[in-house]
C-alpha cells in the first residue's frame, strides 16, 4: 500500500469572492480567517455575534499534488478523509467524486479514474450548516430547540454545540478537521483488526478477528500476529488468510490487568498485526491493549436494580466528570493539551470520564491517554436533546458513522460502556416541548436508539455495554430517571434552586450529572473584557453566562451561604466556593452510600471558552475550587463530614482493593484555634466500603457560641498531615471570622517548592493565586487552622520561577477579605 498525506498548506476564499488565502489542513474556516487576520478573536468580549454571520457564505479549499506513474499503477486509489465539516462537495481535477453530509463519520471514495500523473487539483466546497438547518427547520415537523442552540440543529450531523449550548456560543465552524490522504493499493490489504479477551485460570485468550479488504483469490496471504507484554516479553503466530475474514489466537500466560486509576496500574500490550502476500509485507494495523474484563452490573437487589461498573470482577465506584470539546474550535485541539487535561483529572484522583453526546468522538489520542491514566470512558454516541427525522437517508448515514466509530474505539482498555444518547429518553417522558411532537417521531426514538443501534453495537463490539440513553433505567420509556434504577441526571439543586442539603434526599444507583455553575477567576474574565465590562450584568458578562437566568442563581445561592462580596474578584471568587461547597455535598452523601450508589460524574470537567459554566477547569486549564474539592472528595482513602444540626459524625471512604489503616483527630475549635474539644481516633477499614467512625452530639459545647466555633478533622499518617476538613454549625455567613494576616514562606527544593503557610486565628477558604502566571498547587481553597505547608512541583508552574520570584507573584485571601 502506498500513501500519501495531503494536509498542510492549502488555499481557501469565501466562494466566488477575493482572493484565495493560505491555509492549514487538518483545520477549519474560522481557524484560517483568524490566522489570515481577516477575523479578530472570536471569544474577545461580543465577536461571537458578527463571526457568527460569516457561517452564513460558502467557502471553497483547494490544493494541488502530484503523482507520479508508480503510485497510479496500483489497482485501486481511495481518497480518504478522517473528518469533513460537513457539507462537503469534493471534486478531483473538474470531477464531482463526493459529497459529504456527517462530521462524525469517515469519508472512502475509489478515485483513481479522476487522476493522472504530474500535477493534480482537489478542491472542496463547503455550503454553510446555518443556512441548510434555517431552511430543514422552517420545513421540518421538529419544533423543539436545545437551551442557547440554533434552530435545526438536529437535521445536521454536525456537533450540535457548535450551534451553541447553555454553556458555549454558535460558532458554527467548517473544513477539512482530521486527517485526509491518498492510498494506492493493488490485491488485499489488512483493513480492522478486533482484539476480543477471555480470561480464566489466570490465563488471557486473546482472538484476533481481522478483516482484509478486497481478497483476491489464489494469492498467498498470511497474517502474523506480535504481541509484547509490558516487560518486553513477546508472544507471536501466524496463520494463512483463507478469505476476507479470519482469526488468531494468542493466549497470555500470567498476564498483567489493566485497572483504573486508584485500583491498581494500568499495564499495556503492543499488538502489531501484519499481512504478508508470498513474503512480502503489505501493511499492519498497531494499536494497544490492556487486558481486563468490564462490563456493567444491573442485577436486581432489595433497592432495585444497581448500576455499576465492574472491572475485573471488581465493583468501582465511578468518580469523575463529563467531557465536552476542549475548544469552540475543534481543530486547536491537540494531544498536549487534551494530556495535560487528563493528567488533571488524575491528579483529582478521576477514576471515570464521561464524554457528551452534543460534541464530537474524541481523536484517538484521547483514548490513548485514558489507557494511559487509567481513566475509563462512559461514550456516548452523538445525539443530545434533540428529536431526530429517523427516515432512510437519516438511517444510512448514521449507521456508517456507528460502525466507524465503533471500530475505531472498541479496542481500548478504557472503553467502559457505549450509550446511546444524552436525555433524550427522558426528554419524550418528561420534557413538554419534546412530548408535543408525534407518535410517529416518539416511535423514531425508539427504533433508533433500542433498536438499529443496539443492534450494531451487538454486531461491532458485543464485548461493551451498550446502554440505551442517559439518563435511563434500560429503555422503552421506563422512569428514565428512576432513583433506585439505571443512571440518573439530578438537576433540583441548581436549576430548581433547592438547598445543597437536597443531594441528601436522594440515594441514586449512578449520578451520571449534576452541577453548579460559577464564574472563572479574574485572569480568565480579562482574557475577553475590558475594565467597564467587569460586572457580571454588563452586556459581555451576559454573553459570556449562556445558562439565561444563571447570574440571578448564583446570587440566590450567595445570599443564602455567604455575606454579599465587596467587589467584582471577590464576587468571582465566592461564587467558586459555592460550587465547591455543593458538589462536595453530594458527592460525599453518595460515596458514604457506597454499594447502593456506584457512580457521581459531575456536570462538567472543563469548558469549550472562556465562559461562566459548570466546569471545573476553565478555558485555560486553571484550576477552580471545584477541581481542589474534588481532588479530595475523590481521594481513594478519605473521610467526610456529616453535619445534622449540632449532631456531627465523620465517615470513612476506602477506594481500595485492600483494607486500610486509619488515624483520626477530631477537634472543636475556636476562631483563634483554641481547642475546646479532641478526640483521636484509628481503625482499620475493609476494602471498598464506607462506615461511620464518629458521633458527637455538640449541644452543649457550643451552645451560645455557634458562630464561633468550627469542627475539623484531620487525617494523619503518622503524624503527617494527609487531609483536614471543616465543618460550621451556621452558615459561613453568619460565621464570626476575624481578620486574618496570613504569613507564607517558600523554600526552593530541586524539583518543587514548599510553601509554609501560617496565621493565628482560623482563616476559612483560603486561596492561592500567582500575579502573571499559572500555577496547580498540591491543595488550594482549603480552610488553615494553624500551620499548613502547601506543595508546588516546579512542572506545574506555567512559567519557570525561583523562590523568591514566587513570594513575590503569591496572592493570597481567605473568606474574611472578600467582604
Amino acid at each position: 500500500m502506498n500513501t500519501m498525506n495531503l494536509g498542510g498548506a492549502w488555499e481557501f476564499r469565501q466562494r466566488d469572492t477575493g482572493s484565495w488565502m493560505p491555509a492549514q489542513v487538518p483545520g477549519s474556516v474560522l481557524a484560517d480567517l483568524l490566522r489570515n487576520g481577516q477575523i479578530e478573536d472570536p471569544f474577545w468580549r461580543e465577536n461571537e455575534y458578527q463571526i457568527r454571520e460569516i457561517t452564513q457564505a460558502d467557502f471553497e479549499y483547494r490544493r494541488s499534488f502530484v503523482l507520479d506513474e508508480e503510485f497510479l499503477k496500483e489497482e485501486r486509489v481511495e481518497l480518504c478523509f478522517d473528518g469533513l465539516d460537513t457539507l462537503a462537495e469534493v471534486s478531483v481535477n473538474g470531477s464531482r467524486v463526493l459529497s459529504a453530509n456527517n462530521m462524525h463519520r469517515r469519508w472512502v471514495v475509489e478515485v483513481k479514474e479522476f487522476l493522472h500523473p504530474g500535477e493534480n487539483q482537489l478542491v472542496i466546497l463547503f455550503s454553510s450548516p446555518n443556512r441548510y438547518i434555517q431552511s430543514k427547520f422552517e420545513e421540518g415537523d421538529v419544533s423543539y430547540v436545545a437551551t442557547g442552540c440554533m434552530k435545526g440543529n438536529n437535521y445536521l450531523r454536525k456537533a450540535h454545540c457548535m450551534f451553541g449550548w447553555d454553556w458555549g456560543p454558535q460558532l458554527p465552524d467548517a473544513g477539512i478537521w482530521r486527517d485526509v490522504w491518498l492510498r494506492a493499493c493493488s490485491g488485499a490489504w489488512l483493513e480492522e483488526v478486533y482484539p476480543v479477551q477471555r480470561h480464566e485460570d489466570g490465563k488471557v485468550t486473546l482472538t484476533l478477528h481481522t478483516r482484509l479488504s478486497h481478497q483476491c483469490a489464489g494469492r498467498d496471504l498470511q497474517l502474523t500476529a506480535r504481541l509484547t507484554g509490558p516487560d518486553g516479553e513477546v508472544l507471536e503466530t501466524t496463520a494463512a488468510a483463507s478469505g476476507d475474514e479470519n482469526q488468531l489466537t494468542l493466549v497470555v500466560e500470567n498476564p498483567q490487568l489493566w485497572w483504573p486509576n486508584g485500583y491498581g496500574e494500568h499495564p499495556l500490550y503492543q499488538l502489531e498485526v501484519s499481512l504478508s502476500e508470498d513474503g512480502t509485507h503489505r501493511n499492519d494495523v498497531q494499536m494497544r491493549l490492556g487486558l481486563r474484563t468490564l462490563t456493567v452490573s444491573t442485577q436486581k437487589d432489595q433497592w432495585g436494580q444497581e448500576f455499576a461498573v465492574m472491572v475485573n470482577g471488581v465493583k468501582i465506584f465511578s468518580m469523575g466528570a463529563d467531557y465536552i470539546p476542549e475548544d469552540s474550535l475543534f481543530t486547536r485541539m491537540n494531544p498536549d493539551r487534551t494530556r495535560r487535561l487528563v493528567e488533571d483529572c488524575v491528579k483529582a484522583n478521576f477514576n471515570s470520564i464521561r464524554v457528551w453526546g452534543g460534541g464530537c468522538y474524541p481523536a484517538d489520542w484521547f483514548f490513548d491517554l485514558c489507557d494511559e491514566y487509567g481513566l475509563l470512558v462512559w461514550q456516548d454516541f452523538m445525539f443530545a436533546c434533540n428529536v431526530y427525522v429517523f427516515d432512510e437517508d437519516f438511517e444510512e448515514n448514521i449507521t456508517a458513522e456507528v460502525i466507524d466509530n465503533i471500530r475505531r474505539i472498541r479496542h481500548h482498555a478504557s472503553l467502559a460502556l457505549w450509550c446511546g444518547n444524552n436525555e433524550m429518553e427522558t426528554a419524550w417522558n418528561e420534557w413538554a416541548d419534546v412530548k408535543c411532537h408525534t407518535p410517529a417521531l416518539r416511535a423514531d426514538y425508539l427504533h433508533q436508539f433500542e433498536f438499529v443501534m443496539k443492534k450494531l453495537a451487538a454486531k461491532y463490539d458485543p464485548e461493551t455495554f451498550y446502554w440505551p440513553s442517559s439518563p435511563s433505567s434500560g429503555g422503552s420509556f421506563d422512569r428514565p430517571n428512576d432513583p433506585n434504577c439505571g443512571d440518573v441526571h439530578y438537576w433540583d439543586v441548581w436549576h430548581e434552586l433547592k438547598p445543597f442539603t437536597d443531594y441528601r434526599n436522594y440515594l441514586f444507583r449512578y449520578c451520571s450529572e449534576f452541577g453548579f455553575q460559577s464564574f472563572p477567576c479574574l485572569k480568565t474574565v480579562e482574557s475577553f473584557t475590558l475594565p467597564e465590562d467587569r460586572n457580571i450584568f454588563s452586556p459581555v458578562m451576559e454573553s459570556h453566562q449562556k445558562n439565561g437566568s444563571a447570574n440571578g442563581k448564583i446570587l440566590f445561592y450567595l445570599s443564602d451561604n455567604y455575606r454579599y462580596p465587596a467587589d467584582f474578584d471577590s464576587l468571582l471568587y465566592v461564587s467558586q466556593l459555592l460550587q465547591a461547597q455543593a458538589i462536595q455535598y453530594g458527592v460525599e452523601h453518595w460515596r458514604r452510600n457506597r454499594g447502593r450508589c456506584m457512580g457521581a460524574i459531575y456536570w462538567q470537567l472543563n469548558d469549550c471558552w472562556p465562559v461562566a459554566s459548570w466546569a471545573s477547569i476553565d478555558y485555560f486549564g486553571r484550576w477552580k475550587a471545584l477541581h481542589y474539592a474534588a481532588k479530595r472528595f475523590f481521594a481513594p482513602l478519605t473521610a467526610s463530614i456529616l453535619d445534622e444540626g449540632i449532631v456531627m459524625s465523620v465517615w470513612m471512604e476506602n477506594e481500595y482493593r485492600e483494607a486500610q489503616d486509619w488515624k483520626l483527630r477530631v477537634c472543636l475549635k475556636d476562631m483563634k484555634n483554641q481547642t475546646l474539644f479532641e478526640k483521636v481516633l484509628s481503625g482499620r477499614i475493609g476494602a471498598l466500603c464506607s462506615e461511620e467512625v464518629f458521633r458527637q452530639d455538640f449541644a452543649e459545647l457550643t451552645a451560645g457560641r455557634e458562630r464561633g466555633v468550627y469542627l475539623e478533622y484531620q487525617l494523619l499518617d503518622g503524624e503527617t498531615l494527609v487531609r483536614n476538613e471543616v465543618c460550621f454549625f451556621v452558615r459561613p455567613k453568619y460565621l464570626e471570622l476575624l481578620p486574618a494576616a496570613i504569613e507564607v514562606e517558600v523554600a526552593e527544593q530541586a524539583d518543587h517548592f514548599v510553601l509554609t503557610l501560617s496565621c493565628d486565628v482560623f482563616a476559612a477558604m483560603v486561596e492561592l493565586q500567582l500575579e502573571g502566571a499559572d500555577a496547580v498547587f498540591s491543595d488550594n481553597y482549603f480552610s488553615l487552622t494553624g500551620t499548613r505547608q502547601i506543595f508546588l512541583s516546579k512542572s506545574d508552574l506555567s512559567v519557570p520561577m525561583t523562590g523568591e520570584q514566587l513570594k513575590d507573584a503569591l496572592r493570597v485571601r481567605s473568606l474574611r477579605d472578600s467582604y
